[in-house]
Parts: C-alpha cells; sequence; structure tokens
C-alpha cells in the first residue's frame, strides 16, 4: 500500500514538472510571435449590386450548311476533308458532268427549233396580216396565224427556261462552298452517287462562333437585344471572361424545358463549335460584403483572414467566400462584419495577439 502512494506522488511530480516546462516554452514562443507586424489593412466593405444568375449553353456557328447539288451522276473527285478551310466558292467535289451536259444539250437543241418555229409562225403572220389589209385573206385566217405566232413565241421562252435550268444543273457538277467556311464532315466518297437533295458535304461559317444560351422563363425578362453578358468557355478558361452581345432572343420557350434560346455573338474568338459555356446575367440586387481577394488565405482546406482587433492586435478568422466581384475583390458570405479591418498584405496567417503597426 505505501509503495503504491509512493509511486502515485512520484508521478503526480513528474506531470507538474512536465507541465511546468510545457508552458515555459510556449511562453517563449508566444514571446517570439509577438514582435510587431507592419502591415496595410483595409475595412470590410458592403456594396450593393445585383446578383448574377449563371446560365449555360452550347456553341453553334452563325451560318451552317448541309451542301448538296442538282446534278445526278457518280462522284469522281474529293477536294477536301474534315477540318479544311475553303474560301466562299472554292469546288468541294466533283459529280460526273456527262449526264447534265446531255441534259444542257438537249435543252439548246429544242431551244433552237422552238426558235425556228417563231421565225416561221411570225412571217406567216405578217403575210395574212398583209393579205387581210387587202381584203385577200379572211379575219379568221389572220387570227389563225396570229395565235401560232404567240404559240411559237410561247415555245421559245419555254426552251430558254429549259435550257438556263440545265446549264445551271450542268454548273453544279462541280460543287462550291455556299460561303468561306470549315468543313466539318465529308458525306460522300469517290464513287457515291450524287442525287438531288442529297448532303454531300457540311460546313460552318467562318465569320465567327454564337453561344446559344437556354434561360428560364422566370429570368427572360431580364435579357434583351443588344445588351452585354460575360461569357466563360469550360474548354477554354485561357480566354477568360468574353464581353459577348446578345443577338437574338427567340420569343418562344422550349415546351419540354421552360427556356428560351438567347443568341449571344462571341466576336471573332475562333472556338469548335459544340463547346459548352456559361454566361452571367444580372438578378435582383442584394447586399454583398466585400474584401480583396489578397486578405484571403487557404490552409488545409480553410479560408483564413487576419482581423485587427479594437487593441490593434491581430485576430485569425475563418470565413466562407464566394464569388469574385471582377475587380480584384471577393464576396465574403460568413465570417466578418461590415466596418471591420482586415489585412491585405500579409505572407499568410499570424499569431492571434500579434501587435499590428499600420503603414504610413
Amino acid at each position: 500500500m505505501k509503495a503504491r502512494r509512493f509511486f502515485s506522488i512520484v508521478s503526480l511530480i513528474v506531470a507538474s514538472l512536465g507541465l511546468t516546462a510545457c508552458g515555459h516554452d510556449e511562453a517563449k514562443l508566444a514571446e517570439a510571435n509577438l514582435q510587431p507586424l507592419s502591415v496595410e489593412v483595409t475595412a470590410v466593405e458592403q456594396i450593393t449590386q445585383a446578383k448574377p444568375i449563371e446560365v449555360r449553353g452550347v456553341v453553334h456557328p452563325v451560318r451552317e450548311a448541309a451542301v448538296s447539288s442538282r446534278a445526278m451522276g457518280p462522284v469522281v473527285k474529293l477536294n477536301v476533308r474534315a477540318g479544311s478551310t475553303v474560301a466562299h466558292g472554292q469546288v468541294l467535289l466533283e459529280i460526273q458532268p456527262e449526264a447534265s451536259a446531255g441534259q444542257l444539250g438537249q435543252a439548246r437543241g429544242a431551244l433552237a427549233q422552238a426558235e425556228a418555229a417563231l421565225a416561221l409562225a411570225e412571217r406567216n403572220y405578217r403575210r395574212f396580216e398583209a393579205l387581210h389589209a387587202d381584203n385577200a385573206a379572211s379575219a379568221l385566217e389572220r387570227d389563225m396565224a396570229e395565235m401560232q405566232y404567240e404559240q411559237a413565241l410561247g415555245a421559245v421562252e419555254q426552251a430558254q427556261g429549259a435550257v438556263s435550268m440545265a446549264s445551271s444543273v450542268a454548273e453544279e457538277s462541280a460543287v462550291r462552298a455556299p460561303f468561306a467556311s470549315r468543313v466539318v464532315e465529308t458525306l460522300a466518297e469517290v464513287g457515291d452517287l450524287a442525287a438531288p437533295g442529297r448532303p454531300l458535304v457540311r460546313v460552318e461559317s467562318l465569320e465567327g462562333q454564337q453561344i446559344w444560351l437556354n434561360v428560364r422563363e422566370s429570368d427572360i425578362g431580364r435579357v434583351s437585344g443588344g445588351g452585354q453578358v460575360e461569357v466563360r468557355l469550360d474548354a477554354r478558361p485561357d480566354l477568360g471572361a468574353i464581353a459577348g452581345e446578345i443577338r437574338e432572343v427567340e420569343p418562344s420557350a422550349d415546351p419540354a424545358t421552360h427556356t428560351f434560346t438567347v443568341k449571344v455573338s462571341l466576336g471573332q474568338i475562333d472556338v469548335p463549335s459544340g463547346f459548352s459555356g456559361k454566361a452571367t446575367i444580372n438578378g435582383d440586387e442584394i447586399i454583398r460584403l466585400v474584401v480583396p481577394i489578397g486578405a484571403v488565405h487557404r490552409r488545409g482546406g480553410l479560408e483564413l483572414v487576419i482581423v485587427r482587433a479594437a487593441d490593434g492586435s491581430a485576430r485569425t478568422r475563418a470565413v466562407t467566400t464566394g464569388s469574385a466581384i471582377g475587380d480584384g475583390r471577393v464576396e465574403v458570405l460568413s465570417g466578418l462584419d461590415s466596418g471591420e479591418f482586415v489585412v491585405v498584405d500579409a505572407a499568410g496567417p499570424v499569431a492571434d495577439g500579434t501587435p499590428l503597426e499600420l503603414q504610413q
């Protein structure tokens, strides 16, 4: 029993010595950390600003087309592939021209026959008109000659139209780009049969891209044609915030998603269609607390700021931040009050109680 009491007393003495030593080291550390620190501070500012509403969309070309031809025949030459850049009028592919050339020849032959018939009908009509004036031909004979002449005129006009159409079709044996564009997809190969209405090449314009945003019906009243929005592309963060101009607001909503399509120009930025992105539009005005981004330190998943207390000493405080304001400041959702002062130029959090001296 006496031995147990002895060991208990010894343990208490050792523990007391350990605590005394530990307290002494902490006091030294506190003295070292409490050296005055020269800093710059700024007040936590309260601002009134429109709440940003995020909307998403997909990049589309300004113009796109599935190019086809009215000429019929096998494809004999393919001049482009997906990714090719072509100028307006550049030949994309060629269709065997014999069939369309034959149709053009037939139409020209029919026109020549119609013109010959017209010349004969006109001479006949003039003859009967003169005979009728001399009472050598009846009015019926003159009227019949006039009718034949007018029929011949109509036949010539019809034949001219056929030649024009056949000539146009023959020209489409060489399929050309309808505008300066990028080839997205080739839908035919050499040897495939081209037929009227069959898409052969799909192209997109090089005039710039648009992002088609899906805006909820509750927010559509906040956007209007000619307005400006900031756009960010998910796959191209290096482009930063793109100033986009609202070009078109579709007047009807999608009945399935209850969203309106808003088309926003991306200017001359060249990115592939299909890229996803987001934009922000202004919502209702709200009160926000903001501090400089440099005042927030991130350590171990925490967001920390150094607050200058009323006695001029430092207090490290955990905060929750929101979105960046865009002028080097960030919104603070919790942890600070308006009018408090935070340090903006510290390398990181400092020990609580450290005296803070304001830079002159």
